[in-house]
């Protein structure tokens, strides 16, 4: 026993099992707002592959099992976009999903000039806001989804440390 977990670049090897575990993680949230037909569980192993290559993809692995993993990617004007942050439930609650997103965060700075950062999660979401918030997240916007989804933007700025060390 006593590995540790870490963090790294996800390859194309880690796709399907990044995509299985984003099914598992994402079923509470789709029975939280009564919609299955989320993106997150109708996206396809051939597009998760493309952002794997395309954009910034963390896999946190346990061994060599994807327990975690976190998407970004950063506009023109230095917005960093984070999604999909998930962790095995098994593994939540050890603070993970906080390495994660500062995983991210660090690596969107440095290697794509972030210079702050944007993510979002639905209204019913408490754990998420709570993990946002404790991280220093504040929101931003609401927009109305529908008569039982609203989505929470929340943003931070990113250290001047980080933008200014890319």
């Amino acid at each position: 026993m006593g590995m540790s977990v870490t963090i790294d670049n996800a390859t194309d090897q880690d796709a399907e099992q990044i995509l299985k575990l984003q099914y598992l993680c994402f079923q509470p949230e789709a029975e939280l707002y009564g919609d299955y037909g989320i993106e997150p569980l109708t996206q396809t192993l051939a597009e998760l592959r493309t952002e794997v290559r395309e954009t910034c993809v963390l896999v946190a692995r346990l061994g060599a099992e994807v327990v975690g993993s976190v998407r970004g990617t950063v506009d023109a004007d230095g917005t960093a976009c984070i999604g999909r942050l998930i962790v095995h439930p098994r593994m939540q609650r050890h603070g993970l999903g906080g390495r994660l997103l500062a995983a991210i965060e660090e690596r969107l700075a440095a290697e794509r000039d972030a210079a702050r950062y944007r993510l979002f999660t639905g209204h019913r979401s408490a754990a998420n806001l709570r993990l946002y918030r404790r991280l220093g997240y504040a929101p931003v916007s609401t927009e109305e989804v529908s008569r039982h989804l609203s989505m929470i933007t929340l943003e931070k700025e990113a250290p001047p440390s980080l933008a200014a060390s890319a």
